[in-house]
């Protein structure tokens, strides 16, 4: 008996709907809703590649005014869509290569060279190498490459006559020394790391030690023997304090 009025129900249900499209009145269309306009603003319609190199870029802007270096405001600030009016979706790395000088001490000078997206081979290197004017007066090469680098072109740049650090632009597309959970770092000059030693009566192998490789280390471009101090806060830990000493 349930069985039978279920039927009856469906088929009243059926008939009725029929009825309302051959009157025009079919049922309510299922309109698919706008994506909220958050969404909308944060669509890139531009290349990856353009996105990149200006992430990287301004990264290791944001580096080198870390390190001391005279970098514009201005040019930290330049938006995507500015940098593409300036190079465009496809951008030309050697458009991209500048330099910079200590604010400091003018005379340190450091070149940022971006290499484009094949591995970089020794002839990579001995072009770039070829291409740079005054190298007498620099101090410093920053490469961005985008590949894997032979180890032909490693020995080609450990014979150039300044320090060459290489970083994975993949490396720069985040400023790691800008994440929320990341302590703040600050280097020490040469006399506050003195002071450090004769305050705590310590040798400098008794700090706590950094490697080189150490990401923070690198963003810094910080020798052996260098000494940062580490300020940790947080809403669970209280604030404190520590030492290291690159090694």
């Amino acid at each position: 008996m349930m069985a039978e009025e279920n039927g009856v129900h469906n088929l009243f249900l059926e008939t009725a709907t029929a009825m309302e499209i051959q009157n025009g009145d079919a049922p309510p269309q299922v309109h698919q809703q706008e994506p909220p306009k958050c969404l909308i603003t944060k669509t890139d319609d531009g290349s990856i590649e353009s996105h990149r190199y200006y992430l990287s870029r301004r990264t290791t802007l944001e580096m080198l005014k870390d390190r001391g270096y005279s970098i514009p405001s201005p040019e930290i600030q330049l938006s995507l869509e500015e940098f593409r009016q300036v190079h465009g979706q496809s951008p030309d790395v050697d458009r991209l290569r500048f330099t910079a000088s200590h604010s400091t001490d003018p005379s340190k000078r450091i070149l940022v060279i971006f290499s484009g997206p094949g591995i970089v081979k020794v002839n990579v290197i001995r072009n770039i190498a070829g291409q740079i004017v005054n190298r007498d007066t620099l101090s410093g090469l920053i490469l961005i490459v985008q590949s894997q680098i032979t180890s032909q072109a490693l020995k080609a740049v450990n014979l150039l006559s300044f320090k060459v650090e290489i970083f994975q632009i993949t490396d720069l597309l985040v400023n790691i020394t800008k994440h929320v959970l990341k302590p703040k770092h600050q280097v020490l000059t040469d006399k506050q790391k003195k002071n450090l030693l004769k305050k705590y009566n310590i040798q400098e192998k008794q700090l706590p030690r950094m490697l080189q490789t150490d990401a923070i280390a690198r963003y810094y471009g910080l020798q052996r023997g260098q000494v940062v101090k580490v300020t940790y806060s947080g809403e669970i830990t209280q604030m404190h304090v520590t030492y290291r000493c690159v090694w």
